[in-house]
C-alpha cells in the first residue's frame, strides 16, 4: 500500500494508529504521579485551580465559549486595542502566508531572515525613537535572553519586587548581583544605588505597567536617579506599547520621559495584533551584541512569517491614528468611574485598562468569575500564586474593541453578582 492510499484509509477512519489501551508507568514515574496527585489536590480544594475555558471563535469583543449557548463579552483578554480579528490584520496574516510561506524552519542567523523580518525590527525602533530592534519569539525570550548576554559578575541589577516573572527568571541566568526594591520606592531603589557605586554597571529593571495591579512604574523618578547615580534603566512594556499614553508609545510617554529609558522590551502578542512574538529595542551596540550572544534568539526559529506581518500591519495601524487609543482610554474612565461608585475596590492607576477588581478570597473570585459567565461576561479570577495570598481578585481588562453599551453591560452584570455574593450592598 502505497503513502497515498494509507491516508485515504486514514482519512476514512478504517484505521487508527492511535489505541485505546492503559498506559504502563515505571515504579519511579508512578510514585511520582502519585506524589503530584496529593498536590493537585490540594490545588483543587485552596480553591486556586486554573481552569480553562474552551473559546471556539475568533479572539474579538464578543467570542463563543464551547459551555455557552450565546456568545459573550469577553473583559479579560490583552486584546487592548481590538487588533487580534481586525479584518486589516487578518489579511495581511493570509497574504503573507502565500508570499513567505508558514515558517522559516531555521533561527535567524541561519537562513531565518526574511525581508519582512527586518522592516518590522525598523518599524519597532521608529515607533519608539530608538536606534534598533530585535524580534524574539515572545517577550519572555527577549527578557530571558537580555540581562545575561549584557551583565557580568562586575555589574548589578536592582528590579522591583514585583516584577514579571519573566524579568525575574532572566535576571536569575545573569551572573551580575543581583538585589530587589520594594515596590515602586524610590528610597528603597536610592539606598541600593548608593551601596553599589562600586559595580562597573548598574541597572534599574522595571515594569512599565505592573499587570496584576494595573499600576505604572514612577519612571520619571527612577530614571532622575538613574542620572544622579550613574545607572541605566531597562524598561518591560509589554502592559503599555501601543496602547497606553496620548499616541500609545506606552509608560515613557505616560510620564513624560520618552527617551530617557536606555532599553525597552515589550510583546507583539497583546495590543499589536495578539499572535505571538516579542522584542528588545534600544542603541544599536546593544542590540548587535543580542544578535550574537543572546540564547534565546540564537537557539529559537524565527517568528512566522503571518505573525511578523499581522505585527507590522498592527504598527501601521496605530501610527496612522490614535484613534483607537483614545477609544480605549474614554471606556476605561466609563468602566473604572462606574465600578467605584458601585462600591467595588477597584485597584491600578485611574488612566490604565487594566482594571483589578480586588475580591481577597480565591474560592470567591473563582465563583464570581463563573457566575458573570451567566451574565454573559467572560472574566477570570486571579489568585495565589498568580497573585498574594488574600489578594484574589478579577482582573478586567478593557479594550477599544468594545463599545460604551458592551462596558455598561459588564458593569451592570459586575453589580448583579457583586450583590448577591454580598460583595457590594
Amino acid at each position: 500500500m502505497n503513502a497515498s492510499k494509507i491516508l485515504q484509509v486514514l482519512a476514512l477512519g478504517r484505521v487508527s494508529l492511535v489505541r485505546d489501551v492503559p498506559v504502563a508507568r515505571t515504579s519511579s514515574q508512578a510514585a511520582l504521579c502519585n506524589f503530584l496527585k496529593g498536590e493537585l489536590d490540594s490545588i483543587r480544594e485552596a480553591g486556586t485551580w486554573k481552569s480553562e475555558r474552551i473559546i471556539i471563535s475568533p479572539q474579538s469583543a464578543f467570542i463563543n465559549v464551547s459551555s455557552q449557548k450565546d456568545k459573550v463579552l469577553n473583559f479579560c483578554a490583552n486584546n487592548y486595542l481590538g487588533l487580534s480579528s481586525h479584518p486589516e490584520v487578518v489579511a495581511a496574516a493570509k497574504k503573507a502566508i502565500d508570499t513567505h510561506g508558514a515558517g522559516l524552519s531555521s533561527v535567524r542567523f541561519i537562513c531565518g531572515t526574511q525581508d519582512i523580518h527586518k522592516e518590522l525590527e525598523k518599524k519597532i525602533a521608529k515607533f519608539h525613537d530608538r536606534e534598533d530592534a530585535i524580534l524574539y519569539t515572545s517577550c519572555f525570550d527577549s527578557n530571558a535572553g537580555f540581562f545575561e548576554t549584557l551583565l557580568s559578575p562586575e555589574d548589578a541589577v536592582i528590579s522591583d519586587e514585583l516584577n514579571h516573572a519573566s524579568i525575574i527568571d532572566g535576571i536569575r541566568l545573569c551572573k551580575a548581583e543581583r538585589l530587589r526594591y520594594n515596590h515602586r520606592n524610590m528610597e528603597a531603589l536610592e539606598k541600593i544605588l548608593k551601596e553599589t557605586q562600586k559595580s562597573r554597571f548598574r541597572l534599574i529593571a522595571t515594569d512599565g505597567v505592573f499587570s496584576m495591579d494595573g499600576n505604572v512604574a514612577p519612571l520619571k523618578d527612577i530614571c532622575d536617579l538613574a542620572d544622579r547615580y550613574n545607572a541605566l534603566v531597562f524598561v518591560d512594556d509589554c502592559h503599555s506599547a501601543g496602547f497606553f499614553g496620548k499616541t500609545g508609545r506606552g509608560t515613557e510617554e505616560y510620564t513624560e520621559t520618552r527617551g530617557r529609558p536606555d532599553v525597552i522590551s515589550s510583546t507583539l502578542g497583546k495590543a499589536m495584533g495578539g499572535a505571538s512574538g516579542g522584542y528588545t529595542t534600544g542603541p544599536k551596540q546593544i542590540i548587535d551584541l543580542l544578535r550574537n550572544k543572546s540564547r534565546p534568539y540564537l537557539f529559537s526559529n524565527s517568528l512566522p512569517p503571518p505573525v511578523v506581518a499581522t505585527s507590522s500591519k498592527a504598527f501601521d495601524l496605530i501610527t496612522e491614528t490614535a484613534e483607537l487609543v483614545e477609544r480605549l482610554a474614554v471606556n476605561t474612565k466609563l468602566f473604572r468611574t462606574r465600578m467605584i461608585e458601585a462600591g467595588f475596590n477597584v485597584l491600578g492607576d485611574k488612566d490604565h485598562p487594566i482594571c483589578p477588581v480586588l475580591l481577597g478570597d480565591a474560592k470567591l473570585a473563582s465563583a464570581f468569575a463563573d457566575g458573570m459567565l451567566q451574565e454573559g461576561i467572560f472574566v477570570i479570577g486571579f489568585s495565589y500564586p498568580v497573585v498574594p495570598k488574600g489578594k484574589a481578585r478579577i482582573r478586567v481588562q478593557l479594550s477599544a474593541g468594545h463599545t460604551l453599551q458592551d462596558v455598561n453591560r459588564a458593569v451592570d452584570a459586575f453589580i448583579t453578582i457583586g450583590r448577591r455574593t454580598k460583595v457590594i450592598s
